[in-house]
């Protein structure tokens, strides 16, 4: 192989991997957002409190977050294609075991545990691997690869909503799980890039006598090249705590609205097939806030810490307004907002994380930072579900959501700050010193 190949196609099959990935969104995090169908399903089978059911989905974002950084590693240690299919068939395993819907702590290992761990073996390597054949268009093929949550949330609000009337919620568990084996096809289709090739350009490099030109490799090449260990040490990076904060206090708020929009579209009056479209909207919006972000991030106009910190202020005012809804037109609404704006974000948050510790780091950055970021998934919709049970009303988790938001934007504008003086630190080193000989003719013969 040619040295050349080690760097990012940015096209070519880079797009069939943009298209696997962008299934494997839907087949996950689609399936991830729209469980709150079966929530009220599940909570009168159970006859629980709405906290208590909360739990399913909160040890599901839980493990998808853990479960990131094992994820990672067995991506630096094997490939991200065997990740990817050992995901779809642990995903297929949590939805036919949860068929058999014995009792909540069931519910919990099944839909909760094993569901989360699919939903990470899939999702962390899928995202993984178009951040790595891609750098130029990398905003771009990642707002089109995540576009796959909303596209086929589009389709599986009402499609759900079929299945749980024909078949009932444990019915409709067990055919999802059938669908969700698709993922191991997709990952099929993630072909490892040009691994041989670095390898050989590391080994060159290191037996090549100094002084060879013809054996250093660029500085563009070597930004490519992955580690071969996970970096731990990454947690002491100030830049990359601030910005592991940033989303402990986002994932508390990010999966809140689409558990809390169904039971409060109920408390509303709305009927259930309304209801359903409402999901639908959420995700139609999504999709086009993505692409739009993405396409607008690609043109490099704008800092993308800067654009997400926009977007963030954005959904964060979107979920505050959204409780103010009294029908169905206010709430499409209001929803269409907070989709659209949520959208926008999604599309660029993994496009900072890579600009914030660079790709050499960022299978190891991408782990932890799901790791960390699971804190916030765990506790933030049964927190939300106990200010619900203590306020008596659905809006109330809209408001802790909206708060959690408008805080993380703080972290996210001290994260700025941080790299633009590191940036100022920079260019101030790099400048050229002034002579201090009173003559320039007068500088010191050098000895030959």
């Amino acid at each position: 192989m040619q040295a050349k190949d080690s760097n990012p196609p940015d096209g070519g099959y880079g797009w069939v991997v943009v298209v696997s990935a962008f299934m494997v969104m839907g087949l996950t995090a689609a399936v991830l957002k729209t469980f709150g169908l079966f929530f009220v399903e599940i909570q009168q089978h159970f006859d629980e409190l709405a906290s208590t059911t909360s739990w399913i989905t909160s040890v599901t974002i839980a493990i998808f977050h853990l479960g990131a950084p094992v994820a990672s590693s067995l991506c630096v240690r094997y490939t991200h294609r065997a990740v990817v299919i050992t995901g779809g068939l642990l995903a297929f395993s949590g939805m036919a075991l949860g068929f058999l819907g014995l009792n909540m702590v069931w519910m919990y290992a099944t839909t909760g545990f094993l569901q989360g761990l699919g939903i990470s073996f899939s999702w962390t390597p899928a995202i993984s691997i178009v951040s790595h054949y891609f750098s130029k268009k990398r905003a771009l093929a990642n707002a089109i690869a995540s576009a796959g949550e909303c596209a086929f949330a589009f389709t599986f609000g009402p499609f759900f909503q079929w299945l749980i009337s024909q078949y009932g919620w444990k019915g409709a568990l067990l055919i999802i799980g059938g669908i969700q084996l698709n993922i191991c096809v997709c990952g099929v289709l993630m072909r490892p890039l040009a691994s041989t090739c670095l390898l050989e350009a590391s080994h060159s490099e290191t037996e090549t006598p100094p002084g060879n030109g013809a054996s250093k490799i660029d500085k563009e090449d070597k930004s490519t090249i992955t580690h071969t260990t996970f970096n731990w040490m990454l947690v002491r990076q100030p830049e990359f705590v601030l910005y592991a904060i940033f989303g402990i206090l986002a994932a508390m708020s990010f999966f809140v609205p689409p558990l809390f929009l169904v039971p409060l579209s109920y408390s509303l009056g709305i009927d259930e097939s309304w209801t359903a479209s409402l999901l639908s909207i959420l995700a139609v919006v999504d999709f086009a806030g993505r692409l739009l972000c993405g396409w607008y991030a690609n043109l490099h106009i704008t800092k993308t810490v800067h654009l997400l910190t926009m977007t963030i202020t954005l959904i964060s005012t979107s979920l505050m307004l959204l409780p103010l809804a009294n029908n169905y037109l206010s709430l499409a609404i209001f929803t269409g907002f907070y989709g659209f704006f949520f959208g926008t974000t999604v599309a660029v948050h993994i496009t900072v994380l890579a600009d914030v510790v660079g790709m050499p780091d960022f299978d190891s950055a991408l782990g932890l930072f799901m790791l960390i970021r699971s804190t916030g998934g765990f506790v933030g919709p049964p927190l939300a579900g106990l200010i619900v049970d203590m306020a008596g009303d659905y809006r109330a988790g809209f408001y802790m959501a909206g708060a959690t938001l408008v805080l993380s934007a703080g972290f996210l504008v001290t994260l700025d700050q941080l790299q633009q003086r590191k940036e100022r630190g920079n260019q101030t080193n790099t400048k050229p010193e002034k002579s201090t000989l009173p003559y320039p003719s007068l500088h010191p013969l050098k000895v030959q």
